[in-house]
């Protein structure tokens, strides 16, 4: 008879090499448009190709890498109708994860944990530590919900949100806003108001695409048909 019990799996290899890239694509390490060596990255990253071609296609199959026929791999750009499609989707996973740390009863311990993140945001020196905390603070939302595929899902879309904000950075600092706009959400999480945290989160989303379109308005002037994050060649 099999048992349930045996060795503990540990994070493969491949799972670990996409880690790296993804958090050196989301802070700019790796910029958009820069097409992928093999051989560089293998030798950087101190491993075999195998794995690392493993862990790029995991990358690929997330969307932060493009395949490009008889070119190879180059990191993705993202334009502004890409922008407006990630944040479609951030708000629709972050707005699943706060319904169900609500549904749950867990509201009052996790309005706790993220005002601890908004009281970091109020003290931060720089605009990069509060921009950082702004992503930790919506990481740490998706985590309170505790559903593994929503952090799965939501785990591109924030790769995605530091691109842009590492590449956007003196725009999205106009704001002097995000610690109020957090502090409120994270109140109406700990309340277990589920109308104004819905609402919340939804305004809270526009806010934050409106302010990392560059020279964007609330007009609908779609003018900036392309953001400007490619250090390379176009790749779509």
């Amino acid at each position: 008879m099999s048992g349930h019990i045996g060795p503990l799996v540990q994070r493969s290899t491949p799972s670990i090499i996409a880690d790296k890239l993804r958090a050196a694509i989301g802070h700019g390490e790796l910029k958009p448009g820069e097409q992928l060596l093999e051989a560089e990255l293998a030798r950087q990253l101190g491993v075999s190709r195998g794995p690392l071609r493993e862990g790029m296609q995991r990358l690929t199959q997330e969307g932060l890498l493009v395949a490009i026929r008889n070119r190879g791999l180059f990191v993705v750009e993202l334009a502004a109708e890409d922008l407006r499609d990630m944040y479609l989707a951030r708000e629709a996973t972050e707005r699943a994860a706060a319904r169900k740390i609500l549904d749950d009863g867990n509201h009052v311990a996790a309005g706790d944990a993220l005002l601890v993140i908004v009281d970091q945001m109020g003290v931060a020196v720089t605009s990069a530590e509060a921009s950082e905390l702004d992503i930790a603070f919506h990481e740490r939302l998706v985590e309170l919900s505790e559903s593994p595929r929503l952090r799965r899902m939501h785990q591109t879309f924030i790769t995605e949100t530091r691109m842009c904000i590492h590449a956007l950075a003196e725009s999205y600092a106009k704001s002097d806003y995000r610690e109020h706009e957090h502090r409120i959400l994270a109140t109406a999480i700990r309340s277990g108001d589920r109308e104004l945290t819905d609402q919340l989160l939804i305004e809270h989303m526009d806010d934050a695409l409106a302010r990392l379109r560059p020279g964007g308005t609330d007009d609908g002037d779609d003018g900036d048909a392309e953001i400007a994050l490619a250090a390379g060649p176009a790749v779509r």
